[in-house]
């Protein structure tokens, strides 16, 4: 097998935690210059891309700014920074539960996406961390969704990502997920749930449809009181939302949960109550470099359980 070539580093450095843009000219188009790929292929609005040029915003490998009349060259890479979306800050912090040379594990609060994405980039756990810890080289070898909590793998050297990352592609890692949800004395539970759960392109829900299974979740009572309860939630495969299609068709959707079993209006920006109650609270798994044994466990408390009246507001 032929091995990719990697892409060459930025000239650019980090702004916020945030890396720079990095576009690569595509072979097999034909454009006249650089300027007239740019603004065919980001969309930006009417005379952005030009005034970014005319300000030598857009770098190409040695640093030096892209004229508007730059030939087109196939394979040719640039750089610039993204214009900052205005984000409201999470007032919630990101505790570091370990870290040595190759790793660092941490535990994200709810809100706070994990890596940068649409309309979160700064205000994400990698961008934060990197900052906190002054480690521009940090990576997120996978990711948790913005509004589910707990702890996250990132990886400090980029060489080594690579080897992380497969830990999850290779199910070699045994993840253990914590949930809020209504209590039914009906449900039989300890069980395992098996479906196929597609997620489209621009619907934010995910679904159930017939099929071969492609998620496999282990679900078990641990407590309830007053109508809720805790569930121990074990995936053995890592569909979109996955966790939270198999309880919400168990018929005991997750707590706060906006997307299952019925969609919401979205949450006014700022308000941080009703979190979801859902944590990945364990991370196990043998170290790929060092070859250490590794359990992290976050010590959050769902409060919907703990007390349902505070996280209810």
């Amino acid at each position: 097998m032929r091995r990719r070539t990697p892409p060459p580093p930025s000239p650019l450095p980090q702004r916020d935690g945030v890396d720079p843009v990095r576009v690569r000219l595509p072979a097999g188009e034909q454009w006249a210059t650089v300027r007239d790929h740019l603004v065919a292929r980001l969309a930006a609005g009417a005379g952005v891309i030009d005034k970014m040029l005319d300000a030598g915003l857009i770098v190409d490998v040695a640093g030096r700014p892209v004229s508007r009349d730059m030939a087109y060259v196939p394979g040719m890479f640039v750089w610039f920074h993204r214009e900052l979306p205005e984000e409201e800050r999470v007032p919630f912090a990101v505790d570091v539960v370990y870290r040595d040379e190759h790793i660092v594990v941490a535990d994200k609060p709810h809100f706070l996406a994990t890596t940068p994405r649409g309309s979160h980039v700064a205000e994400t756990a990698l961008a934060r961390l990197r900052r906190q810890l002054g480690v521009p080289t940090l990576g997120a070898a996978h990711r948790l969704d913005r509004l589910t909590a707990g702890v996250v793998l990132f990886t400090v050297r980029p060489e080594e990502r690579g080897a992380y990352q497969s830990l999850f592609r290779d199910k070699r890692v045994a993840k253990e997920y914590e949930a809020v949800a209504p209590y039914d004395p009906v449900l039989v539970l300890p069980r395992t749930v098996r479906s196929r759960i597609v997620k489209e392109r621009g619907v934010v829900a995910a679904r159930e449809v017939e099929g071969e299974p492609n998620a496999v979740s282990r679900i078990e009572l641990l407590e309830h009181r007053y109508g809720r309860a805790r569930y121990r939630l074990i995936p053995s495969t890592g569909q979109t939302h996955q966790l939270r299609v198999h309880m919400s068709a168990l018929g005991v959707p997750i707590l706060g949960d906006p997307l299952y079993p019925v969609v919401t209006g979205p949450v006014a920006a700022g308000d941080f109550q009703r979190p979801l109650q859902l944590l990945a609270r364990v991370l196990e798994f043998t170290d790929p470099v060092t070859g250490r044994e590794h359990r992290f466990v976050s010590p959050r408390v769902l409060r919907a359980f703990s007390s349902y009246e505070e996280w209810a507001g």
